[in-house]
């Protein structure tokens, strides 16, 4: 006879492998929608995230290449945060189909135990969770750090920022470039420069080819080649000069790019917990790494506290010939709502690290509620999957 009430205690003997073997599908009916459902959000996110690397491409002339990699390098911490709700949509996806199907009713007319059923989808859970905590402790801030350095390094590359081909810049005030090709390498071809930083002596320069390299002091400057100075006089002549090489140096005029700085998603748990207090930065930051460190290790509480929601949802209460649209409905309100309030939490224990424990006490508690609404009785289900279960009886 089927239980009536969710107890959780497997069966035991033959009669257990057996139910196991009946409910492994389950597992794999379970994951092949969580990756699904994972990629698709991680596939919106990474769209909107690649709107705000844009400028990589249309102001610092990246390829298209390098624009994918940025985007790349920021999916771990989508996936971070898309991870719960994705096991959450996963479950109700597979326990409303054999609901459908009629596949839980006949299991248990066949003998399955509920815990037979919860079983797989907590091992889903568990391994979910398993891959949030890796993501989080090891690959995100691998992944960003990567990501931080590359577009520093796109940002800071100043040939891209000052030469455009067959357009005239202004990279500074008083500076006009112009090149009406860049060519293999970075060389330039027929080269143009105004410098008017000294408004009573502006001078010109013109050369076939030109280079833009960094000197021994770090400081940028253009390397020109067949080329001449123009200077004009207060008499209206103008001064010529012809060279074979000419090094004008920028560094002068043009604002070098700052350092950047790790940010709390770039830092391992190593450094959230225990920072560099001697930097200014850290020291005004530290409880904001405390906050980001807890989020870290606890919010992979959050999968199996989200599947065991959409397990209540459609395995606690009456059986129901209708569907479980309304209970869908519930249950998606209120794993939402309990995503939003863990980010609410993080939030608030960057002012006040006194509520970090809540960071972990919260998802625990969803469980604990959670779990006790899946044991509720259930009555006897109604029409045909009625009839099989009294048969079975």
């Amino acid at each position: 006879m089927r239980p009536d009430r969710f107890n959780l205690v497997a069966g035991s003997g033959s009669s257990a492998r057996s139910g196991w073997k009946d409910c492994l599908p389950l597992f794999r009916q379970g994951m092949v929608p969580l990756l699904a459902i994972l990629g698709g959000l991680a596939g919106v996110a990474i769209l909107t995230q690649g709107l705000n690397q844009l400028d990589l491409i249309v102001d610092q002339r990246q390829s298209a290449l390098a624009f994918i990699w940025v985007t790349l390098l920021s999916m771990p911490q989508l996936i971070s945060l898309i991870m719960p709700l994705a096991v959450f949509f996963a479950v109700t996806y597979a326990v409303n189909r054999m609901h459908t199907e009629s596949e839980i009713a006949v299991a248990f007319a066949a003998g399955v135990s509920p815990w037979q059923i919860v079983s797989p989808i907590l091992k889903l859970a568990s391994v979910a969770a398993l891959a949030h905590l890796a993501v989080n402790v090891l690959i995100q801030p691998a992944s960003y750090r990567e990501m931080r350095e590359t577009v520093h390094a796109m940002r800071s590359d100043f040939a891209a920022s000052l030469v455009r081909a067959g357009e005239f810049t202004t990279p500074a005030d008083g500076l006009t470039f112009y090149a009406r090709e860049v060519g293999a390498g970075g060389v330039l071809r027929d080269l143009f420069i105004d410098d008017r930083r000294n408004t009573n002596r502006p001078t010109t320069y013109t050369a076939r080819f030109g280079l833009i390299r960094k000197t021994p002091a770090g400081i940028p400057a253009v390397v020109m080649q067949q080329g001449q100075i123009q200077q004009p006089k207060p008499d209206g002549s103008v001064d010529l000069l012809d060279f074979d090489q000419y090094t004008l140096e920028l560094g002068a005029f043009v604002s070098a790019e700052d350092d950047y700085v790790l940010k709390p998603s770039d830092r391992f748990l190593a450094e959230l917990f225990f920072p560099d207090l001697i930097y200014y930065y850290d020291q005004r930051n530290a409880d904001r790494f405390l906050a980001e460190g807890h989020h870290r290790l606890s919010s992979p509480l959050l999968d199996p506290a989200l599947a065991l929601i959409a397990l209540a949802g459609l395995l606690a209460g009456d059986f129901s010939r209708r569907g479980y649209g309304q209970r869908i409905a519930v249950a998606a309100a209120a794993a939402l709502t309990v995503r939003i309030f863990a980010l609410g939490i993080q939030a608030a224990c960057v002012d006040e690290p006194a509520l970090n424990p809540l960071q972990y006490v919260f998802p625990l508690a969803v469980s604990v509620v959670a779990f006790w609404m899946l044991q509720a009785p259930r009555k006897p289900a109604q029409g045909p999957a009625a009839a099989g279960l009294t048969m079975a009886r």
